[in-house]
């Protein structure tokens, strides 16, 4: 057992106190319900200043919107019951779409005033015309709770999330080392490398919303920014770790491959991967470890006529995608060590034409219906409540709103609404105790917060542990609620049973709703994920149009760091969590010929076209089938044809020393990761020949990884 540490109880002394105060002010401040603001002090509170500034800013923002919202449509719809239910639960709807829209912490206005409305709207059913003031009076009650709670946090003893952030990465650097090193070793599967390969890509996952809270905690812009550019770089170094496996392991298998030095580098790429991130170097010094590398894999560029083989082209990718990862992990330590720091400037060395996407993924079907088994709950809980004319059911429908409404965007909402469920049972027996055996004792004040302190400082310092945090919470925040203290003493055993099993009953139906109508769990929003990448695979090969393919490119990455977390650890090395990998490389291989097929000549377009439309196809038939099919040994002839006929024509242009378009005359925004000004690139063609086979080699390795032994027709001469 973990005890809580020192900052655990820093915390929860720190909010309870923030608790106590709200109490305090909203008694004296006569507030009709004084409770509510104590609650949301423990709703808001953060270990960290920028989490529950940001929290607490959001949640103001989503009270006072759902409570206006009670107030419109509460008077001229209460006479229309079932109208009023359907006007409710299209706005709790709409605002939950919203919120599941936004993976930042904005997304908290939304969620709240879209659960909101029903708190106010529902209890007001029976006297409609004091719907104002109660609006009125939780905006209050819940702005005191927020200004308590921000206020006791940023000026007793504060914590930064910066330090949360260092953390983070710092596990993430030693996941990352540890994937480099299997990588680069040449081991793509086992349960340690799937877990690892998991945590990676739920690190990156779980940074975009703490970054997006980290501006509320007096980070310099700068290095907020520095921040984002480290996440970008977090998260594109998975995809290009899978695109090294593939030449890595095809040059590994075979010792008559590869150069006797391609040992030796690879070895000390993975020494550099293991050293320690340095405390001292800023930005703007350079790494010599890494220029070092990075001249040794200039001098072993193949030249024009061994590209023209199977093992100069398998080189020649291997040493490209090696030079990128060593670019991604210098930029990735380089800032790690400004953002410690917070000074430095820095030169990214990775300089990629697919980056600067900003576009997200989301599953706007599954979205959809998360929202419509949210809406269905409402209306069928308040059609019970409705045609059973139970006075207290207003507290079962508002409660299942609440929680349907807290979980809809998890894969399997039903064992969390169930804690939900569970931690109210449990808060309503705390808070039995209290009304009926505890504060008939209580005279002042003072002797209140002495009888609070123990149970809920203790409550209060599991809440900053994950694996604790929502049952303690509630716990926290459902007792101080159904005690309702108030000025004078006044507790009805009858109305406090029937009020509160109407909350616990109405948690108990959303948690068999949602066992009913969301039994899927991650196997549906993987198998969906899977479907609309195959999808977006088929696109990059077709001819229809891309305008912006760093959006295309942002797209997709999103989409498979949302895919990998999902997927069980697994020693098999065609698990899905490796295919997709294979599946990004086929589309962005895709998009690369589609790119440069405008600078090849004669037959070459015909060939990459032929290439293309058969990937578009094959993995349109992976859609209509909704399952992974095998690929068509045709489609490994054809893009063998392709190679011969780009080798062959990249031999005769050299031969007539003709110039072939530069990459300055590609239009603007689509510049490759071509190292123009390596040694060993030194003409045109030698670059468009690197730059076709890399994107047909990539490919065929991805599609046939079994394969990738099988030599190519040599110079394009027996592939006509």
């Amino acid at each position: 057992m973990i005890y809580p540490s020192v900052r655990d109880w820093l915390f929860s002394v720190k909010t309870f106190a923030a608790a106590m105060l709200a109490l305090y002010i909203g008694l004296k401040m006569e507030l009709p319900r004084p409770y509510w603001a104590m609650a949301s002090v423990y709703i808001v509170s953060n270990p960290f200043v920028g989490a529950t500034r940001s929290k607490a800013l959001y949640r103001a923002l989503g009270t006072a919107l759902g409570a206006a919202g009670a107030v419109l449509i509460v008077p001229p719809f209460v006479e229309s019951p079932f109208l009023f239910t359907l006007i409710v639960g299209a706005w709790t709807g709409t605002l939950l779409f919203l919120a599941m829209s936004d993976r930042t912490a904005r997304s908290y206005v939304f969620l709240l005033a879209g659960y909101t409305l029903p708190l106010i709207a529902f209890p007001a059913v029976t006297n409609p015309t004091a719907v104002f003031d109660l609006a009125i009076a939780r905006t209050e009650e819940i702005t005191l709770g927020i200004v308590c709670a921000s206020i006791v946090g940023s000026v007793v003893l504060p914590s930064r999330l910066a330090p949360t952030l260092i953390e983070r990465t710092d596990a993430w650097f030693r996941d990352a080392a540890f994937y480099a090193r299997e990588t680069l070793s040449g081991r793509i599967s086992g349960k340690q490398i799937s877990a690892t390969r998991q945590r990676l890509a739920a690190t990156v996952n779980g940074l975009e919303f703490l970054l997006s809270q980290l501006s509320y905690d007096h980070t310099r812009p700068d290095i907020l920014a520095r921040a984002q550019a480290l996440r970008g770089r977090m998260q594109i170094l998975l995809p290009v770790m899978s695109s090294l496996a593939d030449p890595l392991i095809a040059l590994l298998a075979d010792q008559r491959r590869r150069p006797p030095e391609m040992d030796a580098l690879v070895a000390d790429v993975i020494k550099w991967f293991d050293q320690p991130i340095p405390n001292a170097r800023y930005g703007d010094q350079p790494d010599a470890d890494a220029d070092a590398l990075r001249t040794r894999i200039n001098a072993m560029q193949p030249t024009t006529p061994q590209l023209a083989t199977w093992e100069g082209a398998l080189i020649s990718n291997a040493l490209w995608r090696l030079r990128q990862l060593i670019d991604i992990w210098q930029d990735c330590r380089t800032l790690r060590v400004i953002i410690t720091r917070e000074q430095g400037s820095w030169r990214p060395h990775f300089r990629h034409w697919r980056l600067g996407g900003t576009e997200r993924f989301f599953d706007r079907g599954l979205m959809l219906f998360s929202t419509v088994t949210v809406v269905g709950a409402i209306l069928v809980a308040c059609g019970i409540w409705i045609s059973s004319g139970w006075a207290d059911g207003a507290g079962a429908a508002t409660l299942a709103a609440v929680a349907c409404c807290f979980f809809a965007s998890l894969d399997e909402p039903a064992p969390q609404v169930f804690k939900f469920f569970a931690a109210t049972s449990v808060s309503v027996v705390l808070a039995g105790l209290y009304l009926f055996v505890v504060l008939p004792h209580v005279h002042d004040f003072p002797m209140l917060v002495l009888l609070f302190a123990g149970p809920f400082i203790l409550v209060g310092t599991m809440i900053p542990r994950p694996q604790f945090n929502m049952v303690t919470m509630l716990t926290a925040v459902n007792t101080a609620t159904f005690i309702s203290i108030q000025n004078a003493y006044d507790a009805d055993f009858l109305v406090f049973l029937n009020s509160n099993i109407a909350g616990v009953a109405g948690l108990l139906f959303a948690f068999l709703w949602t066992k009913v109508t969301r039994p899927f769990g991650a196997e549906l929003a993987a198998a969906r994920l899977l479907r609309s990448t195959w999808a977006d695979v088929a696109l990059s090969a077709s001819t229809a149009p891309l305008l912006d393919q760093r959006n295309f490119y942002a797209r997709m990455l999103d989409r498979l760091m949302q895919l990998i977390p999902r997927l069980a650890a697994t020693d098999d090395h065609r698990h899905p969590s490796i295919e997709s990998f294979r599946d990004m490389r086929v589309a962005l291989n895709a998009l690369d010929l589609r790119r440069s097929r405008r600078k090849l000549s004669g037959d070459v377009p015909d060939a990459i076209d032929r290439v293309l439309a058969d990937v578009s196809a094959y993995f349109q038939h992976n859609v209509e089938r909704r399952s992974r099919q095998t690929v068509p040994p045709e489609l490994l002839t054809t893009i063998d044809r392709a190679v011969a006929r780009v080798t062959a024509e990249g031999l005769a242009r050299e031969a007539a020393g003709d110039n072939l378009p530069t990459d300055a005359d590609t239009g603007p925004g689509t510049l490759d990761y071509t190292d123009a000004d390596a040694p060993g690139a030194t003409s045109n063609t030698q670059r468009w020949l690197r730059d076709a086979l890399h994107a047909l080699i990539g490919m065929r390795l991805s599609l046939f990884p079994a394969a990738s032994g099988a030599p190519l027709p040599p110079n394009g001469g027996t592939a006509a």
